[in-house]
Parts: C-alpha cells; structure tokens; sequence
C-alpha cells in the first residue's frame, strides 16, 4: 500500500488540520471516523516504509563477517536484493 509521497504529504495535513480542531472543539461523528481511518493508512504506510528498511541492511562483524539474520537475508533474497 506504497503511498506517494504527496498522498503522505496530504494525510498529514489533514491528520493535523483534525487534531487542531479537536483542541479546538468536539470532533462530528464523521471527522472522528475520517481522522481514524488516515490514522490507520499512515500507520500502515509507515510500517511498510520501516519495513523496507530493515529488510535492506546488511549487519557486519568487527572482521567484517556478513552477521545478518537469516530471517532479514531470507527477505532480502525474495526482493531481489540479495544473490546468496
């Protein structure tokens, strides 16, 4: 669920513009539900993005021995970013 980065941009701007309100006054039914929900997607889009990173470094050794775990090196062999 990669979100550009002006669909981020755009869910950040409004998770913002909800929460300035809700210091502002009570939130309608509907706004409380809209703020969940782009909540939710920029949570998820985050997740992925954090995931992302985590799968794609290689941990080294003082002797420079590759030390990643087999669980990161499975993931990096299934994105194509790995060839052992």
């Amino acid at each position: 669920m990669s979100l550009s980065k002006d669909e981020q941009e755009k869910i950040r701007k409004r998770i913002n513009e909800l929460a300035k309100k809700k210091k502002e006054a009570e939130l309608t039914a509907e706004e409380e539900a809209e703020r969940q929900d782009l909540h939710q997607q920029f949570l998820a889009n985050f997740r992925e993005g954090f995931r992302q990173q985590l799968e794609s470094i290689k941990v080294v050794d003082k002797e420079g021995n590759d030390i990643t775990s087999e669980k990161a090196k499975k993931a990096q062999r299934k994105n194509g970013l790995r060839k052992d």
